[in-house]
């Protein structure tokens, strides 16, 4: 049964959402399109820049993402405490990154005397302006609309581009967190599209690795990993051994085999509670199964019967996860 977005999108029970956008009939997005012969793979950049945009505008983080060739991956985090800190101002000039704003702002940036009507007017926009500038959807619809125009007028033609709304996965637990962002940042190695993190283009982990060797800014734009700060403003991993893990699985995709896991990544499987094997599988077939949630079993059953469900996928004892494998 379909539930409403309000359900599953709750800051109550997780900051963390795996977003994803598919082409209406599984068109091309990007890459080359073999039966026309037409290259799209500039539109990939489009997807890519529009998320910068965004992150700079909502109180809503980047922690992970990949452009396919028909669809594409956002693993975000939602921060609405911190609009709530902004000045109308800063309202104000984070809205209309994404929209002019109207009279009344062009009256209120203009330094004018505005009436009590006019003020009124304008605090109610703002509040209404700065609850959206904290909200999935319209983060997604900014994000959706915008590729959409582009596409539509680059090939001269109206309609849909987009497959119904977005899907959007909550990710209840830090062991749910850490395998859907790898499961995101492994795409293209999955598809063949790259043979290694640092070569998959318009992809978190490579703006990452580019950051770290001082040759990208554009990761500024992603939730840093600090590790286990108690002051931690980031992810809760460190990026060394996040990125040893996406390079050990990374090797083990593409040999079709798990292969022995290194010594000295041990503890951050160890902590969230994650044999080698287990790890593997749910990389693997993480996007295969959409659920609404991932984590373990528990948090997924607290979850159903808090919007009224009697089951969720997820919740069999099979996976310490909470996902069969």
């Amino acid at each position: 049964m379909t539930q409403a977005r309000q359900n599953i999108v709750s800051i109550s029970d997780t900051p963390y959402y795996h977003c994803i956008g598919r082409c209406v009939r599984r068109a091309f997005l990007c890459g080359k399109d073999e039966f026309s012969g037409k290259s799209f793979e500039h539109r990939r950049q489009w997807i890519v820049d529009r998320i910068n945009v965004l992150s700079s505008a909502f109180a809503i983080d980047i922690c992970a993402y990949s452009v396919m060739s028909n669809h594409y991956h956002l693993v975000v985090r939602l921060s609405p405490e911190v609009s709530k800190q902004w000045t109308q101002s800063e309202v104000i000039e984070r809205w209309q990154k994404l929209f002019t704003g109207g009279v009344l702002v062009k009256l209120y940036q203009s330094g004018v005397v505005m009436s009590d009507i006019e003020i009124n007017a304008l605090d109610t926009m703002t509040e209404i302006w700065r609850s959206r500038l904290s909200d999935l959807s319209w983060f997604m619809r900014c994000l959706n609309e915008h590729v959409a125009k582009m596409a539509n007028k680059e090939d001269k033609c109206t309609g849909r581009f987009w497959e119904g709304r977005f899907k959007s996965q909550a990710l209840l637990d830090e062991a749910a967190l850490m395998t859907c962002m790898a499961y995101v940042d492994l795409n293209p190695i999955r598809a063949n599209m790259a043979k290694t993190p640092e070569m998959s283009k318009h992809t978190s982990i490579r703006e990452r690795i580019r950051q770290h060797l001082g040759k990208s800014h554009q990761a500024d734009n992603i939730l840093v990993m600090d590790g286990d700060n108690a002051n931690s403003q980031g992810i809760p991993f460190c990026f060394n051994e996040y990125l040893k893990l996406i390079d050990w699985s990374g090797r083990a995709i593409r040999t079709n085999k798990s292969g022995s896991i290194p010594p000295n990544l041990s503890p951050i499987l160890k902590r969230l509670h994650l044999e080698p094997e287990t790890w593997m599988s749910q990389v693997n077939h993480f996007g295969k199964r959409y659920f609404r949630v991932a984590g373990s079993a528990n948090k997924i059953k607290t979850l159903a019967l808090k919007i009224g469900l009697k089951w969720m996928n997820g919740q069999g004892k099979s996976s310490p996860f909470g996902i069969p494998v």
